[in-house]
């Protein structure tokens, strides 16, 4: 049974979703502020979290950043619908993915499996699917676990995922809408910065090479190169 821990102060809305959440076969735990959602999520373990942005004593971006200091687990950001600014920075702290609100529940629900689908590889399906090592790149998907010049790379499970799909096809150009609905689990759609904010951050991990080439290539318009 996967855990989720929801941070949200509108307690009308997490009465609902709670009661959602519990009938899918989730068990949950909620806080209503910040400071209790980030004891929380650093003394426990969670599949994810769904974190509100506007909170009382520590807002959704300070729990998350403080958080991403010492975990990774997914986060799921819930933002106010047409909220630009606050998708991106979300995106940019180390969100895995965001939600405006209003929402809908199949969504939300929809949103939750992707991202816990993508961090938590079925043992079969890791099994199954070989280390990969490219020059001094080297991933393990059963572990989830990256090494780059022999530096293991602290990385949300967005960006393994998003590492392991452009490495899987090194040398070729992978489509931003395949590479949306493969890591991402979701149609991309027009004016949607969460691959590309998700792909900067993964920039910044990433130890340079010795030759100095870039190790990504962006395509304008449309996708990326992994260069091999």
């Amino acid at each position: 049974m996967s855990r989720i821990l929801l941070v949200d102060d509108d307690l009308g809305l997490a009465e609902l979703l709670a009661q959602l959440l519990e009938l899918e076969g989730f068990e949950l735990k909620l806080a209503h502020d910040g400071q209790t959602g980030l004891s929380l999520a650093l003394a426990e373990e969670f599949d994810i979290i769904l974190l509100d942005v506007m909170l009382p004593k520590l807002s959704g971006f300070a729990v998350l950043k403080e958080l991403r200091t010492k975990k990774q687990t997914p986060v799921l950001m819930l933002t106010a619908r047409g909220d630009e600014i606050d998708r991106v920075v979300g995106l940019e702290i180390g969100a895995d993915d965001y939600l405006p609100k209003p929402f809908n529940d199949r969504e939300l629900l929809a949103r939750i499996r992707a991202i816990i689908r993508r961090a938590n590889i079925a043992p079969q399906e890791a099994q199954q699917t070989s280390s990969l090592e490219f020059g001094d790149l080297k991933l393990d998907p059963a572990r989830q676990e990256a090494f780059c010049s022999d530096q293991l790379l602290m990385l949300t499970g967005t960006e393994f995922g998003l590492l392991f799909a452009l490495a899987q096809q090194a040398g070729e150009l992978v489509s931003k809408d395949e590479l949306s609905e493969t890591v991402l689990g979701k149609k991309l759609m027009p004016f949607d910065r969460s691959l590309d904010m998700h792909l900067s951050n993964l920039r910044k991990k990433l130890p340079e090479r010795s030759d100095g080439r870039p190790r990504v290539k962006t395509i304008r318009g449309k996708g990326y190169i992994w260069i091999p």
